[in-house]
């Protein structure tokens, strides 16, 4: 089995740590090692470095020589723009199948999530392993621990094999009285952006349900045929719609199946999201140097310098040695539109 690594995002949301030419995926948030090394870790051994490939931009290729020396240079897909999950993942199986073989099965996951429980993870590839062998599209839903109204969530019915669900619905991000009743129900799971299936059956899923993207990507096969895999593809490439492989194809497919999971998972989506996961004090407070706090609870605080905080509560700060972010910490989210602003003033030095 292949494992097919998205690392192409940008991470406007962990800003400013995360730039255009060191994003969020090549941070180190938790621990030693970056989210992408993580995720290679989270892999290994159950897939080899020969097996495993990453989807990035040209600008991230030689973060990714240096985070991961071990990887094969030809393991290296090169996306030519950002264009969404149908597009990166419709290029990366066209270019596979230079190196294998249709029946060939592939397992499709992000750089930038934390998954702690590797044993229970890497053993929820078998079930969905078994039923992608079957044709189907398999996806992994994140057994809900609260009501979340930052993930899309995906609504299972019967068990269609053993430790697989049909999949009913795919359902966007929910207000909190939807999320409740979807955690309440017991049949609604996060949607993880993890998949699983074989070559031949994503390719035949783009054929029926995404031409236009599937009539691209052949086209890209062409000219790699003529001019081999480093030829440019950006003029064909720049045709392809911006579309997610969940709207694209997992909501039209016939054959989907999904794995409930229980393990620890986050898409550390936001500063928040990070601060959940760090070792904080007894007020709840994170200090990434020294620092002291006084009256003050449940503040991640991300400085390279001594930090006093007093009387303030659920505060983010990141210093970076160009810009300062403060924000409350249920307002994270909201830091890419400071990043929509830097665009629309040209401020590129700080992007």
């Amino acid at each position: 089995m292949i494992a097919l690594i998205m690392a192409g995002g940008v991470g406007t949301r962990f800003w400013p740590k995360s730039r255009k030419n060191f994003p969020k995926q090549f941070l180190k948030v938790s621990g030693e090692l970056s989210l992408l090394q993580m995720t290679v870790e989270r892999l290994l051994p159950q897939f080899s470095f020969t097996d495993i490939y990453i989807v990035t931009a040209q600008n991230q290729v030689e973060l990714i020589k240096e985070q991961l020396p071990e990887l094969p240079e030809q393991n290296i897909i090169i996306e030519p723009f950002g264009m969404n999950t149908a597009p990166c993942i419709a290029l990366s199986v066209m270019y596979l199948k230079n190196f294998y073989p249709e029946q060939e099965l592939m397992f499709v996951l992000p750089a930038d999530h934390i998954i702690t429980d590797k044993e229970n993870f890497l053993q929820s590839l078998l079930p969905a392993e078994e039923q992608a062998k079957k044709g189907y599209l398999v996806t992994f839903g994140i057994l809900p621990t609260y009501p979340a109204t930052g993930y899309g969530y995906i609504e299972a019915g019967e068990e269609i094999a053993p430790e697989v669900r049909k999949v009913l619905n795919f359902k966007e991000k929910p207000d909190k009285a939807t999320a409740e009743q979807f955690l309440a129900k017991g049949s609604y799971y996060w949607n993880s952006g993890m998949f699983c299936w074989s070559l031949k059956s994503i390719s035949t899923a783009f054929t029926n349900f995404l031409p236009e993207v599937d009539n691209i990507t052949k086209a890209i096969a062409n000219k790699w045929q003529e001019n081999g895999l480093q030829t440019d593809i950006s003029s064909l490439y720049a045709k392809m719609p911006r579309i997610p492989i969940d709207i694209g194809i997992m909501e039209k497919a016939n054959f989907r199946g999904v794995v409930p999971v229980s393990y620890d998972w986050s898409d550390v989506g936001s500063w928040k999201a990070l601060s959940d996961l760090v070792n904080k004090d007894e007020d709840g407070n994170y200090f990434s140097a020294e620092g002291k706090a006084i009256s003050a609870t449940n503040n991640y605080i991300d400085t390279n310098k001594f930090t006093a905080i007093i009387g303030v509560n659920d505060l983010c700060l990141i210093e970076t040695a160009d810009a300062i972010l403060l924000c409350n910490k249920e307002k994270a989210e909201e830091v890419k539109k400071i990043v929509e602003h830097l665009q629309q003033v040209n401020r590129e030095d700080l992007l």
